[in-house]
């Protein structure tokens, strides 16, 4: 006789408990009994027909979705306009009923098992063997996703997060990587060869832009260059140079979600924050090199070094960038450094810290009114002081808006300069430091005053943002309007389509 497990014996849980065991079926030449006429019934018959059943409704009142649903598929959906009785239910695998009395909900479910048939009442929990799921479609590759009835929207929030994050082309990918399973074994002989080509597999999945037509000679590619490293020589990798935005992560890029996701090293600058790093591939290496202004870093030359040093030993390497890595990142040095040792290198932009700033007053940087350009302009040189090559005149411009990045010591001096150039001493000024996180601040003053020395923004990356059109940030109501008012402002809007301006056509 066995004897029962001591609670010491037993092995402890490797998943939490589940509500609901999430299954696929497959639903091939399976019959499907549906019944009821609602647009709710015509979502789900909709859906069986797509995983590959044939669906017989019986509907008394079916709904035009319903029916214009049958009329477009004719073939794996009928109807019958009457009640459903029990011979119905023979030979069906699954039955799918919108019934609100829970007496005629109860008969039916139980017929329909004595049937051997799976069973879904609409909104009787009570009454199912199963659950329809929230879908995300990139067929072969299906994501289902289940709150067991508690938060349906919760749900849905979920599924357009993943959205975001799944690539279109994702199903096709996965469409040719199975047809190419018994090419890869012919490429790459050996197992633990062909598990390290299908964890690259599936990091290009997310980042290739290879067409669908494009997709079998990427695969064939990879799986070469998985059998050079498996024979020890490593090709060479690359270097993915990307912008992270000004710290809030939810302000990062898809693309740039892809390739932290994807990275084998992340070399990042101080102003990447950790919400940022968060959501990189856990595996991939982090390497901290500093490049704060004015800070202690590593110098720019041993970065370059560092980042083609890691490609030509065939790694992935995202170079992380605070903000956009187009605007005083140094970037142009760093794409040189690799075009001279061969290595391939892409940017994926981010959203520069100005753009941000601008947003978290609410406010315009080229307000129709106020500001005809914008130009961002740097207020230290390598030595930590006012460049003297600066182009006063054009700065001390009304008519545009300035940017300053890294200006915390010199934006005095450069103030009280611009107002020598003839800048109105009462233009506006918005200073803010943190942009985009939790701890930032900001200081709405003049000109006059900056050249003064007002108190800046003490703690974090600070941006100075010079203009008329910054006057108005911080008195920019949110207005909420009728249905009525919007749609009459649609209107006006799709009228004028066709006669834009040159100013907004070109933009």
């Amino acid at each position: 006789m066995t004897k029962p497990l001591r609670p010491e014996d037993r092995r402890p849980a490797r998943l939490n408990a589940l509500p609901k065991l999430p299954i696929f079926l497959d639903l091939a030449g399976k019959t499907i009994l549906v019944v009821g006429g609602s647009d709710g019934i015509a979502w789900k018959a909709e859906l069986l027909v797509a995983a590959g059943g044939t669906v017989r409704i019986l509907a008394d009142n079916p709904s035009p979705e319903l029916l214009a649903l049958i009329q477009g598929n004719p073939e794996r959906l009928t109807l019958t306009q009457r009640s459903w009785r029990d011979a119905d239910l023979h030979g069906v695998s699954v039955a799918v009923a919108d019934i609100e009395g829970r007496q005629e909900a109860q008969l039916f479910a139980d017929t329909a098992r004595r049937h051997g048939a799976l069973v879904n009442i609409v909104d009787q929990p009570a009454f199912c063997d199963f659950q329809f799921g929230t879908i995300v479609n990139r067929a072969p590759v299906i994501v289902s996703i289940s709150t067991d009835g508690a938060a349906p929207i919760l749900g849905q929030a979920i599924r357009r997060r993943i959205e975001a994050v799944l690539p279109p082309s994702l199903g096709t990918w996965a469409q040719a990587a199975k047809g190419f399973r018994d090419r890869l074994r012919e490429i790459v002989p050996s197992k633990s060869g062909r598990r390290r080509f299908w964890e690259k597999f599936v990091d290009v999945t997310f980042i290739s832009q290879a067409q669908e037509d494009e997709q079998l000679a990427e695969i064939e590619r990879l799986a070469r260059k998985t059998l050079l490293e498996v024979n020890e020589r490593p090709p060479v990798g690359e270097v993915i140079i990307v912008g992270a935005g000004p710290g809030d992560p939810e302000l990062l890029t898809l693309k740039a979600m892809r390739e932290l996701q994807a990275a084998d090293i992340i070399v990042y600058d101080r102003l990447v924050t950790p919400g940022v790093l968060e959501l990189a591939r856990r595996e991939a290496r982090r390497i901290h090199v500093g490049k704060e202004g004015h800070g202690a870093s590593c110098r720019q030359e041993d970065i370059n070094a560092l980042i083609v040093d890691l490609a030509l030993a065939g790694q992935r390497v995202v170079r992380l960038k605070g903000g956009d890595p187009a605007v005083f990142g140094r970037t142009g040095e760093e794409v040189a450094a690799c075009h001279d040792a061969g290595v391939p290198v892409r940017i994926i932009p981010g959203i520069t810290t100005a753009s941000a700033a601008a947003a978290s007053l609410n406010g315009s940087l080229t307000h129709r009114d106020h500001a005809q350009r914008v130009q961002f302009v740097t207020a230290h040189d390598r030595h930590g002081g006012l460049p003297e090559n600066l182009n006063i005149d054009a700065l001390a411009d009304p008519q545009a808006t300035t940017i300053i990045y890294m200006g915390r010591r010199t934006a005095f001096k450069l103030a009280a300069r611009l107002i020598d150039a003839g800048l109105p001493p009462e233009t506006p000024v918005a200073a803010v430091s943190n942009v985009s996180r939790d701890d930032q601040k900001s200081l709405h003053t003049t000109i006059l005053d900056l050249a003064r020395e007002a108190p800046l923004p003490e703690d974090g990356p600070l941006i100075i943002i010079i203009g008329a059109s910054v006057g108005r940030a911080r008195q920019i109501p949110i207005q909420r309007e009728t249905t009525s008012s919007l749609h009459s402002k649609m209107r006006r809007c799709m009228v004028g389509v066709e006669q834009s301006s040159p100013t907004l056509a070109t933009r």
